[in-house]
């Protein structure tokens, strides 16, 4: 009988155990995705700051390209008020649509191509493109390895317990960063 109940004992120690190990691993998961999601914010911010400082400078060389200018500053709002990561990205995804076609009507202003606070604040802005595209992609793995912690058995059981909900994986919503560059000779 006391062999019956120390065996009972220590099989619920080893569930416990096992029950505080998967929920800690779906609550660090949770954690990863946060901080990585919260690294996209701090450079999508970079990028909104950037933006009017750009505008500025472009604005004495491109008064033909003032539709172009006026969805900009359009998307960047609605950019800035986007809330969750589908609409987030959506958002996202029409700005860096308007700014990659700013950069090519830059193309038609030599002048403008040749100013130097344009040249760094173009910089800035690759600078900064590069970095929410690192930071993209850091946020959809952990939001995968996040997804796959709460889908597979067992952690699916404690993770539906506990309703931990799966992440949105923040994609580019930009038809043309999705199309084959056409290259002719």
């Amino acid at each position: 009988m006391l062999w019956i109940a120390i065996g009972l004992g220590a099989l619920a120690l080893i569930l416990i155990i096992w029950f505080i190990g998967i929920y800690n691993a779906l609550v660090r998961l949770k954690n990863q995705c946060n901080n990585a999601w919260s690294q996209i914010d701090v450079q999508l911010k970079r990028r909104h700051d950037l933006i009017p400082n750009l505008m500025e400078t472009v604005k004495g060389y491109m008064q033909h390209e003032r539709e172009l200018m006026e969805q900009i500053t359009k998307y960047r709002s609605q950019a800035m008020n986007a809330q969750g990561v589908g609409d987030i990205s959506q958002a996202e995804g029409l700005l860096s649509g308007a700014l990659g076609r700013l950069m090519i009507a830059v193309e038609n202003y030599p002048d403008l191509k040749a100013n130097q606070n344009f040249l760094a604040l173009q910089e800035e802005l690759t600078s900064t493109e590069n970095k929410v595209s690192f930071a993209r992609q850091a946020y959809n793995d952990a939001a995968m390895f996040f997804n796959n912690k709460i889908e597979m058995f067992p952690s699916n059981i404690i993770a539906g317990m506990f309703s931990f909900k799966q992440r949105e994986f923040f994609e580019v919503e930009d038809a043309t960063e999705r199309e084959v560059p056409k290259v002719s000779f």
